[in-house]
């Protein structure tokens, strides 16, 4: 039989008591937000419905310690939204956790076999 290579992949998802508070979708989102400085912005970006970005955020910032986006009153260009310093460090920490874990993963790698 041909010799098969088998390779580990993770996906990391940050869980909260009332279940998944943070994994790569709603980053992505938080990144866009910072990106366009609007929700409806990041949600076109990412051919979502605001309705269900606008949902994501909401629960992220009910469901953080403080808000990670706070939303910017209109003025002559309009209202928009912007990442809180929570936010940032929401981003931040989330790649530094997901590298982590994927270079244990490449570790053990080198090692799998069956």
């Amino acid at each position: 039989m041909a010799n098969k290579k088998y390779k580990i992949e993770v996906r990391l998802w940050i869980e909260e008591t009332e279940g998944p508070f943070l994994g790569i979708g709603k980053i992505w989102l938080l990144e866009n937000i910072r990106k366009t400085g609007s929700i409806t912005n990041a949600a076109k970006e990412m051919k979502m419905a605001y309705r269900q970005a606008w949902q994501l955020v909401k629960e992220m910032n009910q469901r953080a310690g403080s808000p990670l986006v706070e939303k910017i009153l209109g003025g002559k260009g309009g209202g928009g939204a912007r990442l809180t310093s929570t936010g940032e460090k929401a981003i931040v920490t989330f790649y530094e956790i997901e590298k982590r874990i994927k270079d244990f993963a490449e570790k053990e790698n080198k090692n799998l076999k069956f």
